[in-house]
């Protein structure tokens, strides 16, 4: 999804020759005619995402400079670039003292404008990029910190958000690398305890003979090595938040320990005389079926119940295209700062290129292949040829294939004679009754033939159905074909 630029100019030629450049540069343009309107889309109640502002500065209603005031009051954040016919170095500064971060004389020249818009959004998105990691290591992000503009992720936000304003358990499910940890972290920095702890601990790395020493810490010579008293994770956490990521891999005297810990709110120290009281909120992660680990015996049922109050899923990156683009650019301005390099965009190409790889690694695949890109990166843009494994991977799933597949008929109807082999399969377009089947049956199966014709390959199948690839994804998923036991489907997921 581009950034989004607002123009306000009471100037209805200038506000479309604005808008038609910045439509040229490949951002989204909403055009306004005063200020009073301008503030409304900025700060009112029904506010729209704004990346950057060009505002005249003499109009009639309420200037340039008034809303620079307004804006300020705010503390809204949005750059702003002011425009004027009148460029006396007065105005200059005093659109400068008030906020504004550039300044064009119209009429401002295309190349002008679009550096001016350029290095506008590059700043405000590392200036937010920073802010972000901040409240990442002070435990006060926020759930609308979290970088996404996929509907696929709206529900999930709806619901942390419910979370946040309770202490209730949470169990955050999602395939590896989809950022379980991080909205775990925006639960905890959005609820009443974000001034306290939050502690997180990968239950998948601990060695199994330590596991309980360091979840429920345990008294100086408990055994060989324990050579002074160490408190424990929930120790830790106490009053705050302790973040169990990949709960499913504590071995099952772990699991014993820790659901009487849940039930009774407190801990055993190991080597200790009496238990300790106390009081934390529990958000726990998986990658696994749980449910299928509590059938094989490899999970506790009644842990299971105690972690499984409010679960909600995180979907994976190839189920929210519409994330891959503001990602990237986060990850962007971030490693950009981190290395001190001079990287301010990705050139379309290069866009173009994440947003066709399906990412089998989630967003954590994402932000490694951003960090190398910056690292290779020798302009202030970067393009596709920074992306080589990407490349080689977008160029292998392409590979055309040709299934041999038996030609079958397609039948048209129950009566006889009237079958006519026009494609690779059966499709029954009655039902026994004789009555035509419904359009959602028929829609399923062609989907479940289409995937199985291109060997699972998304892109194909979305292209040769004419479709978009997050319109089919959505019918998988209101088809029922998402988690369906089918080979093919599978092998996608």
């Amino acid at each position: 999804m581009p950034d989004t630029v607002l123009i306000a100019d009471d100037d209805p030629v200038q506000r479309r020759l604005l808008e038609s450049m910045v439509a040229r540069f490949g951002y989204e343009a909403i055009t306004v005619d005063g200020g009073d309107a301008a503030l409304r889309l900025i700060t009112g109640d029904g506010a729209k995402r704004i990346d950057c502002l060009i505002l005249d500065l003499v109009m009639p209603d309420l200037d340039g400079l008034g809303v620079l005031g307004r804006m300020k009051d705010a503390g809204s954040a949005v750059p702003v670039i002011v425009q004027t016919a009148h460029g006396g170095i007065d105005n200059v500064v005093s659109a400068m003292r008030a906020g504004a971060c550039d300044f064009v004389v119209k009429p401002a020249s295309p190349e002008r404008l679009q550096v001016s818009l350029a290095n506008a959004i590059a700043t405000r998105r590392l200036a937010g990029e920073l802010q972000r990691v901040r409240k990442q290591q002070n435990g006060t992000l926020l759930i609308s910190d979290m970088v996404t503009r996929s509907p696929a992720m709206t529900p999930v936000l709806r619901t942390a958000e419910k979370a946040a304003a309770s202490a209730i358990p949470v169990l955050i499910e999602g395939e590896s690398g989809t950022g379980k940890e991080l909205l775990a972290r925006a639960i905890h920095g959005t609820g009443a305890r974000r001034a306290k702890p939050f502690v997180a601990v990968n239950c998948g790395a601990l060695p199994e003979n330590l596991v309980e020493s360091i979840l429920f810490g345990h008294e100086k010579g408990a055994f060989t090595g324990a050579t002074e008293k160490h408190a424990g994770k929930f120790v830790e956490a106490d009053g705050g938040t302790l973040f169990l990521d990949e709960v499913a891999e504590l071995p099952l005297p772990a699991q014993v320990k820790l659901l009487r810990t849940l039930q009774e709110g407190e801990v055993e120290p190991v080597g200790g005389r009496k238990p300790l009281k106390v009081d934390v909120r529990i958000v726990s992660a998986t990658h696994r079926d749980l449910i299928a680990d509590v059938k094989a015996g490899r999970f506790r049922e009644d842990l299971f119940y105690r972690l499984h109050v409010f679960p909600m899923t995180v979907p994976p990156l190839r189920r929210r295209p519409e994330d891959i683009a503001p990602l990237t650019r986060h990850f962007l301005a971030r490693f950009a700062a981190e290395e001190g390099k001079r990287v301010r965009g990705i050139s379309a190409e290069a866009m173009a290129l994440l947003s066709s790889f399906r990412w089998p690694g989630n967003v954590r695949q994402l932000e490694n292949a951003v960090f190398r890109a910056v690292v290779l990166a020798d302009s202030e843009e970067i393009g596709a040829d920074e992306f080589p494994q990407v490349a080689a991977l977008v160029d292998a799933d392409a590979a055309p294939t040709q299934p041999s597949l038996p030609a079958q008929p397609v039948i048209l109807g129950d009566w006889p004679g009237d079958a006519r082999t026009i494609a690779p399969a059966a499709l029954r377009l009655t039902d026994p009754a004789g009555h035509v089947r419904p359009l959602e049956d028929i829609e399923r199966e062609v989907i479940r033939f289409a995937i199985a014709h291109h060997r699972g390959q998304m892109s194909e199948v979305a292209r040769r159905l004419k479709i978009g690839r997050s319109t089919l994804y959505r019918k998988l998923e209101s088809l029922g074909l998402e988690n369906a036991d089918h080979p093919v489907i599978d092998e996608v997921a």
